[in-house]
């Protein structure tokens, strides 16, 4: 672009003077060797301008000619580096797709037509091609050398990780990824990397100081650096929790500005307040993350903030979680167990029964189960809410990579990576009868009868059947034999009472004896 510019300048100028002497005529005279020599002077402007154009003319032939062998050469040369580069890239892409054959033609190709000193790449598409065939010790080799180079360093460092992972070698990936981070802290698998290694020794002051590092370098966004602090706080207030808890409290603080939703580290501030006496600002702060999320762990440690406090006090303070977030399940289960402590049978029961309804899970039929049982005693309804529970999804639990935890944990214990836990339905549950997995909690609530205010009085024991089972390892069947008296004189109710689940049980127990000569094939267990 700009020579043209300059070639339309040069026109341009040439034009204005060429105008100027047509406005400005004369002669020009010129003796030369005797002989008197006139022209105009647009004429004589004309040739020495045609003579100066000549000259370069000549100068640009003969520098042609004598530069001919070179650019010869340069161009041979130029041609050769355009097909070793064809080369070079048709074999990455071979060996992107996976056609180990053609990369390693494309390989030894590129490797005729180019030095491995100029071009670099030509070790990664063999360490590549390698990697494809399966020759793992070529492919190290090879990034051994890449590693060596400063060009490639961090391409041969990440290689050389990977590869270190893939065999189970942790403490070399550990030290290639250091490696990698010390040299170019500016690679986010490496400092990634780093972190989670150092995680998994506990090393939380140097994860930290790393992360730090990594933060000022804008290796990662400012949402996720302000994450992995967070949980590197809550992890060294973990671990100081019994010996410091001030230190505790402050990691866990700092942890909860960085991150407000971080459930572990409201959970270890809470308590550090708590046991220096700081009953006020500790259940501030639950209250405050209960209201972004409920959670179980959050109301359990709430309501039993105070160790003296009776089950009233506990029940109030439920209460107060309810209000903080009402039509919750979490909230109403809590309440539930608050209130079967204090010996609110029905309320306890009307909450747990209101949170089936919103999220049947198997805790809370479980609770139902207490309540039922201390409330009725009846067996037959306890059996019903644990048969409910069987059928029930699981509750959320810390889960990472397919395992679950009682308590959070920094790092994942199968994969090693950092902030790997989430408060989630762990991944094998039984399905519910339902389509949708869940259990029909109102259909459930439904099929009970209703609870008498008074205990049913005791049915008169039936007279015994001359027919028993013996509580010996084998069961034994009676052999058939003829009623008596006393069994046949038994009173028989009015009218047979309905079944309990609406349908029959499923053991009906001792067959009546009246009813032995009807069945020849004996005595019916199951």
């Amino acid at each position: 672009m700009i020579r043209i510019l300059f070639f339309i300048l040069l026109v341009l100028a040439l034009a204005l003077g060429f105008a100027w002497l047509a406005d400005r005529p004369g002669e020009l005279s010129l003796i030369w060797q005797g002989q008197l020599i006139e022209m105009s002077l647009m004429r004589a402007a004309s040739i020495l301008i045609s003579l100066f154009a000549a000259v370069l003319i000549v100068i640009w032939l003969v520098r042609a000619v004598w530069q001919s062998p070179h650019t010869v050469t340069r161009y041979f040369r130029a041609r050769k580096r355009d097909r070793g580069y064809q080369a070079l890239s048709t074999g990455l892409i071979a060996a992107g797709a996976g056609d180990a054959s053609l990369a390693r033609k494309m390989a030894l190709r590129t490797r005729s037509l180019i030095s491995a000193d100029q071009e670099p790449l030509i070790h990664l598409l063999e360490a590549q091609t390698a990697l494809i065939e399966g020759k793992y010790d070529d492919a190290r080799k090879k990034f051994e050398l890449m590693a060596d180079d400063p060009e490639t360093r961090e391409l041969g460092l990440r290689g050389l990780f990977l590869e270190a992972r893939r065999l189970g070698a942790h403490e070399a990936a550990r030290q290639y990824a250091e490696r990698a981070a010390e040299k170019a802290p500016h690679l986010p698998w490496a400092t990634l990397a780093t972190l989670d290694h150092r995680g998994q020794a506990g090393e939380w002051d140097e994860a930290i100081r790393l992360l730090d590092q990594s933060r000022a370098a804008r290796v990662l966004e400012k949402k996720e650096a302000d994450r992995k602090k967070a949980v590197l706080l809550t992890a060294r207030a973990m671990e100081k929790f019994d010996r410091d808890a001030r230190g505790a409290r402050d990691d866990a603080l700092a942890a909860l500005k960085l991150d407000d939703s971080l459930v572990p580290a409201a959970l270890i501030a809470a308590k550090a307040l708590f046991r220096e006496d700081n009953l006020r600002k500790g259940a501030s702060i639950l209250e405050k993350i209960w209201k972004l999320g409920p959670h179980p762990e959050v109301a359990r440690l709430y309501v039993r903030a105070r160790g003296g406090d009776s089950a009233v006090d506990r029940l109030k303070r439920a209460k107060r979680l309810e209000s903080i977030r009402s039509n919750n399940a979490v909230a109403l289960a809590t309440v539930a167990e608050a209130a079967l402590e204090a010996r609110e049978l029905a309320l306890a029961r009307e909450k747990a029964e209101a949170a089936a309804r919103l999220e049947p899970t198997e805790s809370i039929f479980l609770l139902l189960a207490d309540i039922e049982e201390a409330d009725t005693g009846d067996e037959g309804r306890i059996r019903h809410w644990m048969a409910q529970a069987l059928r029930s999804p699981r509750d959320p639990a810390w889960t990472a990579d397919g395992v679950t935890s009682p308590t959070w944990l920094p790092v994942s214990p199968v994969s090693g990576r950092l902030d790997a836990f989430e408060w989630k339905a762990p991944p094998l549950q039984l399905s519910g009868a339902t389509e949708d997995g869940h259990p029909n909690a109102d259909e459930a609530i439904r099929s009970l009868p209703p609870v008498s205010a008074t205990p049913p009085a005791p049915e008169p024991e039936p007279a015994k059947p001359p027919a028993t089972i013996e509580a010996e390892p084998a069961i034994r069947v009676p052999e058939q034999s003829e009623p008596s008296e006393a069994a046949g004189k038994a009173k028989e109710p009015e009218e047979a009472p309905d079944p309990f689940f609406g349908r029959p049980p499923d053991d009906p127990g001792v067959r009546d004896p009246a009813a032995g000569n009807k069945d020849k094939a004996g005595l019916r267990l199951f």
